[in-house]
């Protein structure tokens, strides 16, 4: 998920607030009175409308006299929105976010402990990955919400089949950019980490490692120079994306004529099919981003997780919201408009045609950034973005990652 802007700075002194409720007590009033409201904040337009219908007339429904309210917040700017709003006394009762910020608000107390409902919520058959960001110190804080694999979208007048491997993507989009002069080959714009990730991955490196009680920044190790390179090649031969620019949109330019191809999350499928511009009157060619020696690359799990403040006035009332939001009637919803619902066993909702498939097979290879508290730190700096930028615009790869592991460790040891 994009996330925000904004140091964390603060997230220490909420520790410090909140540490009364980190052990899961409940915060507020453990009533389940009548004439309550329940406040979640669900983020960005994501939650489909269907969905956010089911949860408050089905909340409403079987909590006669209570009422639930989402209130919709934006990506930019939310950890410090929520770390601001998880330590006081009007704080919201559910809270969203991405799967990578889930980290830094478990390791505080600013969520309550909802380990006593984890087989209510789905046990086993929840996303691992999701529930691994969604716990700290062996209690479970925050459950999935939804998954998002990125898979390449491609105009289906220049590409027919998915290419074997990673090295054939590369060639690919290579060809395209050379046989369609003022067109992408591949949109890849300069501050885009996420889809840069697999690269690394994919040549065995790794973002950064724990070694006892430290981490250790991995992006100049040989594999992840490696992987980098073959970035770098991409955005400068094979990209017309700004070397500047963000990863906001990039069905945008696609569905302008002005990219072959493009990598996102899933839940694009609906934009790339209804490009309003002459140049796609049908819907994308779908595939799983390959990896080296075939099969699906490991690519990022976007997504988010949701929990309970500890701060919340009726947790009990928050859990049964809760066990709603990750009831199969709910998640249904999610995957039938394209996202990966929470559950594993619902992955078939997502339906069987082929781009189904290629969501499937791309979620089932994904992977998560380092799972320190301190990694949204990483992410509200923006060093990776400035990283990306410089290789973008043809800097040193070896220097470069040399001198953002450096900054890296100093956020997450510090």
């Amino acid at each position: 998920m994009k996330k925000t802007l904004g140091a964390l700075a603060l997230l220490g002194a909420s520790a410090l607030v909140l540490a009364g409720c980190s052990t899961g007590g409940n915060a507020g009033s453990t009533g389940n009175a009548e004439g309550e409201e329940i406040r979640v904040w669900l983020v960005g337009a994501d939650t489909p409308q269907d969905a956010r219908d089911y949860l408050k007339t089905t909340f409403e429904e079987e909590n006669p006299g209570s009422t639930l309210t989402i209130e919709e917040q934006t990506w930019d700017g939310l950890v410090d929105k929520l770390t601001t709003s998880l330590s006081s006394s009007d704080s919201p009762d559910l809270v969203e976010f991405g799967n990578t910020q889930a980290p830094a608000f478990t390791s505080v107390g600013a969520l309550l402990d909802i380990s006593d409902i984890y087989e209510d919520l789905g046990g086993d058959d929840l996303l691992p990955g999701f529930v691994e960001a969604g716990s700290y110190d062996g209690k479970f804080y925050a459950a999935p919400l939804y998954s998002g694999a990125r898979v390449v979208f491609a105009d289906p007048a220049l590409v027919t089949e998915a290419p074997a491997s990673l090295d054939d993507y590369i060639a690919k989009a290579k060809e395209l950019a050379a046989a369609n002069p003022g067109k992408s080959g591949i949109y890849f714009a300069g501050q885009d980490w996420y889809n840069a990730l697999p690269f690394i991955w994919e040549n065995g490196g790794e973002i950064a490692v724990q070694d006892g009680d430290k981490w250790d920044a991995q992006l100049s190790s040989p594999e992840s120079v490696k992987g980098l390179k073959q970035v770098q090649d991409l955005m400068t031969t094979a990209s017309l994306a700004p070397k500047d620019g963000d990863n906001a949109e990039p069905w945008t330019p696609y569905c302008e004529g002005a990219a072959a191809q493009f990598s996102a999350p899933n839940w694009a499928l609906g934009l790339a099919s209804k490009c309003e511009t002459d140049p796609h009157p049908d819907a994308p060619f779908v595939y799983a981003l390959p990896g080296m020696k075939g099969g699906a690359a490991q690519v990022f799990a976007g997504g988010s997780n949701i929990g309970i403040s500890a701060k919340s006035a009726n947790p009990e009332l928050a859990k049964k919201a809760l066990e709603i939001i990750e009831s199969d009637e709910f998640q249904k919803i999610y995957g039938e408009n394209g996202l990966i619902p929470a559950k594993k066993s619902l992955a078939s909702t997502l339906g069987d045609t082929p781009e189904a498939k290629a969501f499937t097979e791309a979620a089932a290879n994904a992977k998560l950034t380092p799972a320190s508290p301190n990694w949204a730190q990483v992410e509200a700096s923006r060093v990776l973005e400035d990283f990306f930028v410089k290789i973008a615009q043809g800097g040193d790869v070896q220097s470069l990652a040399e001198e953002v592991d450096q900054k890296i460790e100093d956020i997450l040891n510090g």
